[in-house]
């Protein structure tokens, strides 16, 4: 759309979606992909889920906004259920992940505030990582490729490298409020933190007095096969950041606090004024009423399986194109042995849409709904379009 009106912010492919159905997508010519994008981890139940259709068709015929000066009872229902689902005893809904980042950020620095240290706003973050695109939140994650020529980064963030733990302890400072960090990059390459790094962090944050951040706005919602990613840990944070796949494609994010962690975050300090609107909390709430339906969860473990072991075996049948297979759940990459905006292209040509990352690895993301026969057309295109690669490669080296 190069020309048009808009920003030119977005190196688009040159596709238009007319209409989505189910784990499909189907263009405004009639032709039909196979979506493992799901709108980078959003449309976590597909395209047209009949349960989040009718429940946004059914508050939209009644009430879109009213603004938070007034009781939204749907607002309240999620917000409980959520709370029930998890470590959290507090929630403050947003309209994005980036949104409910800052407010995370603001939680921990005020916290800290009101606990008599008002020096304590630093915040320890790890390379590669990706919280949002504010200027806090580009400041947080720390690539200069989003930094550069937006002016002097944000005080207040140190970061250390992936996994580096003794770094991290090490960059603690009297002026540290709070270690925040992704369960399971997404944007960094689909990189797990491992078990042991998690149990650490927490805890230095309770041996120092900080609090512990986790970024699931990627890497919650069913993403791994449970609720939320650092359960497979067994390790709880103080504050949470989800977004992305609670809104099922509507946009919406939400920051869970303890208690706490809450402390500060008394009546004028915070505010949005879209988030948490009656539309947003229907589907968030229908969404819920699906991922947390009995047997879901187990279901995603087990589909998460025979797409990673499948995946396993193109990768093995194709060293010169995938290196190997990353992540956990329906939240996996492709490490690609050659650049991987080409793999990308080679797998769009198959008529399969996935997402690129860094570290050269290539997401796939289908929604959680995906059927067992899908993953299977999946793994069909992806082996054809590791062939063609392979192919051009051996063709290119006979010249």
């Amino acid at each position: 759309m190069s020309g048009s009106a808009l920003y030119e912010t977005f190196a688009r492919a040159p596709l238009a979606f007319d209409r989505g159905e189910g784990t499909w997508l189907v263009t405004d010519k009639g032709e039909r992909y196979l979506d493992f994008a799901g709108g980078i981890a959003v449309n976590s139940l597909g395209h047209g889920h009949p349960h989040l259709v009718a429940a946004l068709t059914e508050q939209a015929a009644k009430l879109w906004h009213v603004s938070n000066l007034y009781e939204i009872p749907e607002q309240r229902r999620l917000g409980e259920r959520l709370v029930d689902a998890t470590f959290a005893d507090k929630v403050f809904f947003t309209n994005s992940g980036a949104e409910a980042l800052e407010c995370a950020i603001k939680t921990a620095r005020r916290y800290q505030f009101v606990k008599g240290h008002p020096e304590r706003f630093r915040i320890i973050t790890f390379e590669g990582a990706f919280h949002g695109r504010t200027l806090a939140t580009i400041a947080a994650g720390g690539q200069y490729k989003y930094l550069e020529g937006f002016g002097p980064k944000v005080e207040g963030f140190d970061q250390v490298a992936f996994d580096d733990i003794e770094a991290a302890e090490k960059a603690i400072t009297p002026d540290t409020a709070a270690i925040l960090i992704e369960p399971v990059q997404g944007e960094g390459g689909i990189r797990p933190v491992p078990t042991q790094s998690l149990k650490r962090l927490r805890q230095l944050c309770d041996q120092h007095g900080l609090l512990l951040i986790f970024d699931e706005v990627q890497c919650g919602i069913g993403r791994t096969g449970k609720l939320f990613a650092h359960e497979w840990a067994g390790v709880t944070p103080d504050l949470m950041a989800i977004a992305k796949g609670i809104g099922g494609g509507f946009p919406m994010g939400a920051c869970l606090a303890t208690d706490e962690a809450a402390t500060g975050m008394t009546a004028g300090v915070h505010g949005t004024t879209f988030g948490g609107n009656p539309l947003a909390m229907a589907v968030g709430n229908a969404v819920l009423d699906v991922v947390l339906a009995d047997g879901f969860l187990e279901d995603v473990q087990r589909k998460a399986l025979l797409l990673k072991q499948g995946l396993a075996a193109v990768a093995d049948e194709f060293p010169d194109v995938i290196e190997g297979i990353r992540g956990t759940g329906l939240m996996l990459g492709l490490k690609c042995a050659m650049p991987n905006a080409k793999v990308n292209m080679a797998l769009r040509d198959q008529h399969l849409l996935a997402v690129p990352a860094g570290d050269n690895v290539i997401r796939l993301l289908p929604p959680l709904t995906v059927t067992d026969e899908e993953i299977g057309e999946a793994l069909k295109r992806i082996r054809s379009g590791a062939k063609g690669l392979t192919n051009a490669i051996a063709a290119e080296a006979a010249k």
